[in-house]
């Protein structure tokens, strides 16, 4: 096997040069990107803080697969067995829920740093980041719907010092692995039905934000984003942090601005908000999904949306201003898998756009060649990819093509069968 992918390779090699393309620089601009697993993907979005809290916020994970990890012990194993089926070294991105207390009650707002001591230990032996986010739903304080945006004070200041609390953490996180942690901002507020007051509540969400943001944290250990999104269940009318409220936030206080595919109207894309944003802002967050006529956070697949983010995140030169996160959950399947699916097609997604002769393509379309321009195009969908792609996984010492499903199937058998 490995002598056919070998073989493969050079004929791809080959093929790709008389195009422009050099298939080894390709490779190793790949195996420098790192893309944020989110651990929420193990065990559907449960976090270990209370093993019977139901989810709310407008988030739903469908499904029942056997076997999801009920302790911190159990995901990391899991962790460990998809990040061995998926080439390059990645990130891991942690929810507040996820804090190991030693089984003590901790409030949120009272989260520290040794809650996630064995996250950090754990990240630091596998040369790995780790990303964070405060846990602003599934809570009693954020039944009414509201959390920094509420009009209850006590609410309020309960989330913003959550939120302070979760920056320190994120600053810990960066100091330990040497890798700034990116700590997202995302809250569940809104109405399901037409509000009269859509400015108050805005006005308390910028004032509980700029509270959150007065400490300053160096930026090479923690970096601050805010999450936009168009509506959630119960928040179909109307919801607080829309794309226009961050963005005008991100801008003004120098923040990076997530940009989660799931959360906008089902005809936008985020492929096309890319390079708008970055000619305002210094770095973006992107939290990659695929949302099929709603928010609904399927696995991410080869599609031409998630090719299309690639394309301008490679075609814009912006590798070092885009934080690529993955953020889908879905309990229907293996959940393992899932993460090996969804994560090995944001690479290859990237790979096929390492692939482009993007100086050509350039050069067509300043010249007013659109003919050539849509030939090349073209002719790119049916280049030897899948050769490249064989070889760059057996490089990474992981599974080519479909192998990686036998060692799913036998971990599922001895492991997680067993839960």
């Amino acid at each position: 096997m490995e002598k056919k992918v070998n073989e493969s390779y050079e004929l791809a090699k080959e093929t790709y040069a008389k195009i422009g393309v050099d298939t080894d620089s390709a490779i190793e601009k790949l195996g420098k990107i790192s893309v944020s697993l989110h651990c929420w993907q193990g065990d559907d979005v449960g976090g270990f803080e209370n093993p019977d809290a139901v989810l709310d916020g407008g988030i739903m994970a469908t499904g029942n697969y056997p076997g999801k990890a009920r302790t911190a012990d159990e995901l990391r194993m899991d962790l460990d067995k998809a990040l061995s089926l998926i080439p390059g070294t990645h990130r891991l991105n942690l929810h507040a829920i996820y804090a190991e207390t030693g089984g003590k009650k901790v409030e949120r707002d009272k989260l520290g740093p040794e809650h996630f001591t064995n996250w950090v230990n754990w990240a630091k032996s596998r040369g790995m980041g780790l990303d964070f986010n405060p846990t602003c739903f599934s809570h009693p304080k954020a039944a009414s719907g509201f959390t920094l945006s509420s009009k209850d004070e006590d609410i309020r200041k309960f989330w913003v010092e959550h939120c302070i609390a979760c920056r320190k953490i994120g600053e810990y996180m960066g100091k330990e692995t040497g890798s700034p942690c990116v700590t997202n901002i995302w809250i569940p507020d809104g109405y399901k039905d037409i509000p009269i007051d859509r400015k108050g509540h805005r006005e308390i969400l910028k004032k509980s934000l700029d509270e959150i943001f007065e400490g300053k944290i160096d930026k090479s250990y923690n970096l601050d984003s805010v999450e936009c999104k168009l509506f959630g269940i119960g928040s179909e009318s109307y919801v607080v942090g829309s794309h226009e409220f961050y963005m005008g936030y991100a801008v003004k206080n120098k923040k990076l601005l997530c940009l989660d595919a799931g959360h906008f109207h089902p005809t936008e894309v985020i492929s096309d908000k890319i390079s708008s944003v970055l000619t305002f802002l210094d770095e973006i967050l992107l939290h990659v999904s695929r949302p099929v006529r709603w928010d609904s956070d399927h696995v991410v697949i080869l599609n031409d949306e998630l090719i299309a983010i690639a394309q301008e995140i490679i075609r814009g030169d912006y590798l070092d201003k885009i934080h690529i996160g993955l953020d889908f959950f879905d309990a229907s399947i293996n959940r393992l898998a899932a993460w090996v699916i969804g994560t090995r097609c944001m690479i290859k997604a990237l790979l096929l756009a390492l692939l482009e002769p993007i100086e050509i393509l350039k050069k067509l379309e300043d010249d007013g060649n659109f003919t050539e321009r849509l030939a090349m195009l073209e002719e790119l969908k049916t280049m030897p990819f899948g050769a490249v792609w064989d070889y760059y996984c057996l490089r990474s010492e992981v599974p080519t093509g479909a192998d990686w499903l036998k060692e799913v199937r036998d971990y599922e058998i001895s492991v997680t069968s067993k839960r």
